[in-house]
């Protein structure tokens, strides 16, 4: 599963600045990786894993602004086209796991 968390947040007042980067930052810190601006992704092992995630984002929402949360599956997203410029491929973007012995 992928969670991607999209928002439109103010940043008129400085209020609303700190709020904006308190939450890209929270974010950032709990795994989740841009996929564009205000458009953020994070893999979901299990449903378990993805309610966690939830109630998280929802214990660090900012006062003012939109902020939507959508769950696709991975055959899903995995069918997600780029229609203009190129996706990142810097970032290891995958579901499966790695183990060393």
């Amino acid at each position: 599963m992928r969670i991607l968390v999209l928002f439109d947040l103010p940043i008129t007042t400085l209020e609303n600045k700190r709020s904006y980067r308190a939450f890209r930052k929270y974010l950032l810190k709990n795994g989740f990786m841009m996929m564009q601006e205000s458009v953020y992704c994070k893999i979901s092992l299990n449903a378990e894993v993805e309610d966690a995630i939830i109630k998280k984002v929802k214990l660090n929402l900012p006062q003012e602004g939109l902020v939507q949360l959508l769950t696709v599956t991975e055959r899903q997203f995995s069918r997600m086209e780029v229609l203009v410029g190129q996706a990142h491929n810097d970032v290891l973007n995958s579901d499966e796991r790695l183990v060393v012995l």
